[in-house]
């Protein structure tokens, strides 16, 4: 069998990674590129006796290198040299597409085309000849529909005979106008004489980038040979005073007109027809005109995520009621079968009910995550960041930051560091830091398990709602929170918005029961690693150093009395006993004194010590809020053989109420971003500062806003008893 390395590459939303998963299925994995926290994706398909790894390079508009998916798209083309670049290309945005198309046929690389969403082309009546777009540009074009894999083996199968084939092609020619024509053939020459960095780049393509002022390739010249690096820098240099003063441009507007020239060119010669469909709407502007209407849009928007929820806590009840009856058999198991003790302990209390009371809610997670994913590939989660950018506009942010709050958890269910990490599209500094700092406010997965054991037992009977009004509280507070950051430490002009939104689409089962699995695989992984670290290091820390010994003798005199006389139900009452003694011990413990010692503020928000211990943990990971209230309860006040759910075991504890619940959410949601979080926001603010502001500004703001709802809600008696 032939092994071939493949690229596939693109623009975003035409389609390129749901090719990828069409083409790998489950044989895939996910990475970052070295350096950089770019995801890279792998994955391996087998057709006709060929063994394609194929990887899918990020989503980029050009090779020129402004942003690191750029970068990272063109150092893999160019380090990792692989037989062949598949280039999907949206066949119902043509022109816009071809643009990298030619950037890839001036490096010289091994092209073949994928013209994918040919039946949204057809819709809108574009007809395309793909025989002559072949022999214009040199390469194969094969039609495809991603979404339904028709054209994926055709398709694979002319990869197979280019690849096969194993002969390079000469760089695509293009004119850039006499004063740049004039110029290049110079500087190319130079480039040969010296042999100046040839081993990697053809040498008219570095005489383009050298005439773009591409960054990373001045870069590397200066450092290659300074001499003639600063010798081609002249040159460029006095051909953008002659353009400044003739045309009042630079060299790389004129180069990137001179492109969409060619390719107009390409366009005009029969390539592509339209109808004459002057008056016609396409299909999803006739949706948008609905969905994204000032009024409509918005009323849409909060059905839609209600739906969500619904969808979620409807189907995901009955599986999580089969875990948590699991995980409560496991621990009766246990401690049927064991000797008291420390090991006992640790398994019943530090894992069993720290990491089971997490993976319980798996079955919540993948139906949110299966529901997020519709929306996503649908292309709907476009046309919410659409309708949001005006309001982000207000509170000083960019359109752009609306996609990062998506991906942290805006509907619930992300994360906070491919939220961080995606704000690094923003060009402004001083908004890609505002979106820093309050991204980490949306409901992530990890808090997911936080509201659903709070609302589940404090609120069941309006989940549903719950969800939806703690959704907008996130929000609300994260732009309150950014017109705070922008009026104060980071204050600065907001910079146009514009976005593209790509068309609907109907998506595959295939595509989204992948991006469901990727995710909540991500959930699971962290619970099995993460999660368990975490917990038997709180279990030991709820468990030691232990009672005094003159404490121990008291509780024991205490059960010797009860033995000895005559009370009616001694069972019970050195039950009673137990309880008390194993609370005093975890009071007694590292955690319940550093709970304890919080005690003085947190009680102002409702929190006792024992909250106080999730929360600590928290700081690490927000589930181990949940399983660190499953450890501490299970550790206290009741036996393992009088264990239930956490949720019912919290709805009858002592100190509870819907009032506590609601200001724990809304603590849970605000305070610190979690460990991994705080340092993917220094990494990205370049400064540790930073990171150790978000942990004291969301923590301030969390408390504040906790206090002031138990106190309010406290004075007006509003929720202090019963559940909904």
């Amino acid at each position: 069998m032939m092994d071939i390395r493949l690229a596939l590459a693109g623009n975003p939303n035409s389609g390129k990674t749901t090719l990828f998963n069409s083409l790998t299925g489950a044989r895939q994995h996910v990475g970052n590129y070295p350096g950089v926290t770019v995801e890279r994706k792998d994955g391996v398909h087998t057709l006709n006796g060929y063994r394609f790894a194929i990887t899918d390079l990020p989503g980029t508009y050009s090779l020129t290198a402004y942003s690191d998916e750029e970068v990272v798209a063109r150092d893999f083309l160019v380090d990792e040299r692989p037989e062949l670049v598949v280039n999907i290309v949206d066949a119902s945005n043509l022109e816009r597409n071809l643009y990298l198309t030619l950037q890839f046929l001036e490096m010289g690389l091994p092209v073949c085309i994928a013209l994918n969403m040919m039946d949204v082309a057809e819709s809108r009546g574009i007809r395309i000849d793909t025989e002559k777009l072949s022999q214009r540009l040199g390469v194969p074009v094969t039609p495809v529909i991603a979404r339904t894999g028709k054209g994926k083996a055709e398709l694979m199968a002319a990869a197979g005979a280019m690849a096969g084939k194993g002969q390079g092609r000469s760089p695509l020619y293009i004119s850039y106008g006499e004063d740049i024509d004039r110029a290049l053939p110079a500087m190319t020459k130079r480039i040969e004489e010296k042999s100046f960095m040839t081993e990697n780049y053809p040498a008219r393509w570095i005489a383009i980038k050298y005439m773009e002022k591409d960054q990373q390739i001045l870069s590397k010249g200066r450092m290659a040979d300074p001499e003639l690096s600063a010798e081609l820098e002249r040159q460029v240099q006095a051909v953008a005073d002659h353009l400044k003063t003739t045309l009042d441009s630079d060299p790389e507007a004129v180069m990137a007109d001179h492109r969409y020239g060619a390719i107009q060119g390409l366009i005009r010669e029969g390539i592509l027809t339209r109808e004459d469909r002057e008056n016609r709407i396409y299909f999803s502007d006739r949706i948008d005109r609905v969905v994204t209407h000032r009024l409509l849009g918005p009323m849409i928007m909060l059905v839609i995520l209600w739906g969500v929820y619904q969808f979620t806590f409807t189907y995901s009840e009955v599986p999580v009621g089969w875990l948590e009856g699991l995980f409560a058999g496991l621990a009766d198991f246990v401690d049927a079968r064991m000797a008291d003790g420390l090991l006992k302990s640790l398994l019943i209390s530090g894992i069993i009910g720290g990491v089971g009371g997490v993976l319980g809610f798996v079955p919540l997670i993948l139906f949110m995550f299966f529901a997020i994913a519709v929306l996503e590939d649908t292309g709907y989660l476009a046309r919410v960041a659409f309708m949001l950018d005006r309001v982000f506009s207000f509170f000083g942010l960019h359109g752009s930051s609306v996609m990062p709050f998506i991906i942290s958890g805006g509907i619930a269910g992300g994360c906070a560091v491919p939220g961080v990490m995606a704000a690094r599209t923003l060009k402004s500094p001083k908004e890609r830091l505002a979106t820093l700092l309050t991204v980490p406010f949306m409901n992530c997965g990890a808090k997911l398990p936080v509201m659903a054991l709070l609302i589940g037992a404090f609120f069941a009977h309006h989940r549903s709602q719950m969800m939806l009004l703690i959704t907008l509280i996130a929000w609300v507070g994260a732009l309150f929170a950014a017109k705070l950051l922008r009026s104060t430490v980071i204050r600065g002009e907001s910079s146009p918005f514009v976005m593209e939104l790509p068309p609907y689409r109907l998506p595959t089962l295939k595509g989204l029961l992948i991006h469901t699995w990727e995710r909540a695989w991500q959930y699971i992984k962290k619970a099995g690693t993460v999660i368990l670290a975490i917990s038997i290091v709180l279990w030991a820390m709820m468990t030691f150093p232990g009672l005094p010994g003159e404490e121990i003798e008291r509780f024991e005199e205490q059960k010797a009395a009860v033995m000895a006389g005559s009370v009616e139900d001694a069972a019970a009452a050195i039950g009673a006993i137990e309880a008390r003694q194993a609370q005093a011990a975890l009071k007694h413990s590292i955690a319940g004194k550093i709970g304890t010692s919080l005690e003085s503020i947190t009680r102002w928000a409702g929190f006792d010590w024992r909250i106080n211990i999730a929360l600590v943990g928290g700081f690490a990971a927000k589930e181990v809020v949940v399983s660190t209230l499953g450890t501490a309860y299970s550790m206290g006040e009741i036996g393992p053989e009088e264990s239930g759910s956490l949720s019912e075991t919290l709805k009858a504890a002592p100190g509870w109420s819907p009032l506590v619940a609601f200001s724990l959410i809304l603590f849970t949601m605000f305070y610190a971003p979690c460990f991994v979080t705080t340092v993917c926001i220094s990494r990205e603010a370049g400064s540790w500062k930073w990171g150790l502001f978000a942990v004291v500004f969301n923590t301030t703001i969390a408390l504040l806003l906790a206090i002031a709802v138990f106190q309010i809600g406290s004075a007006l008696g509003i929720g202090i008893r019963g559940n909904g």
